[in-house]
């Protein structure tokens, strides 16, 4: 730690992060991974590599008696050729708990996905600085969440008085889902719903959801097995039927191996599988899933389902099939493991919720759906009786 004329530089080291597993040294300073490298490697998969590295979940967590706190980061920004441009990453401050301003870089490295071919374009950016001014003086905790949908490369804090690393005692809860649970449409990191979950139900939250990445991937699940973790979720299915990975042959090993691989080394910890809330156009269609080019030419980004709902004879799998597997599964298992428990993804957004609102591109939901989302997982899941119920003192 080096002092300046009027403020500090802090270097962003593990110690100040959370929810990040893994940190890589660049020549610009540290990017955040939710994945570690050995499991990186086991997947050449562009849209994987993008997602684990847009810092879903991870924040800056300090004490201090600064009433200043900039933080300089360069952004990398993943857009679509022919889509809309997508939203600014939003960095979300938080003191004591309570929101306290946000803020975007106003320069960044931009890539341009061709989504016809495949190739990418990438206009290089500048390292930036967000900062926020006029914080409340003496001793305070702060929070300083990452852009969700972004990668970021984090270079320094700057502050007009000392940091201290902020370990948390609260139970840490491991998630693993699709690009809902990191947070697609959601407007600030602290509005995806796993991020607004924990904070009702009182627990720290390890985001590993990757979107597009949902998929059973052995890698995930060892990475998951060496996390610690006091409470575990898995949110399963919708990126295996838009990817039309697999069939309902394949799918039933691949869940039951994901589970032994977790109970390798969280045998006793809670466990809940969530299955997939209401997607109408996957709910009895089988995918892959595609862009709409028609809404494409109008400007608007929207999904469809390109299966024909007659192949699930053949083992073409829909989410109503997933629900029922992943029910059958949980509850067979559960016999033996009593920690093992089942959430229908329908209680968390269902039908009624599709007609009020309505997922605005067909696939994800908005800013208000992640909040209801969360709600109802915090009370199913945290709540009293709840199958990840955070031991109280």
């Amino acid at each position: 730690m080096t002092a300046g004329p009027q403020q500090i530089t802090t270097p962003v080291t593990a110690e100040l992060l959370r929810g990040a597993p893994e940190l890589e040294r660049t020549s610009t300073g540290v990017r955040v991974h939710r994945l570690p490298a050995w499991a990186r490697t086991q997947a050449a998969d562009p849209q994987l590599a993008m997602a684990e590295s847009q810092p879903s979940g991870v924040r800056l967590a300090f004490t201090t008696t600064a009433t200043s706190v900039e933080l300089r980061a360069l952004a990398v920004r993943f857009g679509f050729r022919g889509a809309p441009a997508r939203p600014l990453g939003v960095f979300d401050l938080v003191v004591d708990g309570r929101p306290a301003g946000q803020a975007s870089l106003a320069e960044a490295t931009v890539v341009t996905i061709d989504m016809t071919t495949g190739t990418r374009e990438t206009e290089e950016g500048t390292a930036g600085a967000v900062r926020f001014d006029g914080l409340p003086g003496g001793d305070k905790s702060v929070e300083l969440w990452l852009p969700h949908n972004e990668t970021v490369e984090l270079v320094e804090l700057r502050t007009d008085a000392p940091v201290h690393a902020a370990p948390d005692g609260r139970p840490v809860w491991l998630h693993h889902g699709s690009s809902i649970s990191q947070g697609s449409n959601a407007l600030r990191p602290t509005g995806i719903w796993p991020a607004i979950a924990a904070a009702r139900g009182g627990v720290d939250l390890v985001n590993l959801g990757f979107g597009g990445s949902a998929l059973l991937d052995p890698f995930t699940a060892r990475a998951m097995r060496d996390l610690p973790a006091d409470l575990i979720s898995l949110k399963l299915g919708i990126n295996i039927v838009n990817a039309d990975l697999m069939r309902l042959r394949a799918f039933g090993p691949a869940v039951h191996g994901f589970l032994d691989t977790l109970r390798d080394g969280h045998p006793d910890t809670p466990l809940l599988v969530v299955s997939p809330i209401l997607c109408p156009i996957h709910e009895d269609t089988p995918g892959p899933g595609t862009f709409d080019q028609d809404a494409l030419a109008e400007g608007q980004l929207r999904f469809r389902a390109t299966g024909d709902p007659a192949e699930r004879a053949a083992g073409k799998l829909t989410l109503t099939v997933i629900r029922d597997e992943l029910a059958r599964i949980v509850l067979e298992r559960a016999a033996d493991d009593p920690n093992l428990h089942y959430l229908d993804g329908l209680e968390l957004y269902g039908h009624a919720d599709a007609t009020e609102l309505p997922l605005p591109d067909r696939l994800h939901p908005d800013a208000a759906t992640h909040h209801r989302i969360a709600e109802r997982f915090a009370a199913l899941a945290f709540g009293p009786g709840g199958p990840l119920e955070p031991p109280r003192d």
